[in-house]
């Protein structure tokens, strides 16, 4: 069997003042709070949305 990729996220920076779209493709991606982490699938999808909110988060191997 293949394993799916995954990808982990961190959230560094607060959604506060950002727009309405930018705080719910973080709810999406299960991040809310500054410090959270979240592996996620790695699909094009999820690419989109990480690509979205960039400036908010690190991405992790």
């Amino acid at each position: 069997m293949t394993e799916a990729k995954t990808i982990t996220v961190v959230q560094t920076k607060s959604p506060i003042g950002r727009p309405a779209e930018q705080r719910q493709t973080l709810v999406g991606l299960n991040l809310n709070k500054i410090g959270r982490k979240a592996v996620l699938q790695d699909t094009p999808a999820i690419r989109g949305m990480i690509a979205k909110v960039a400036h908010l988060l690190r991405v992790e191997a």
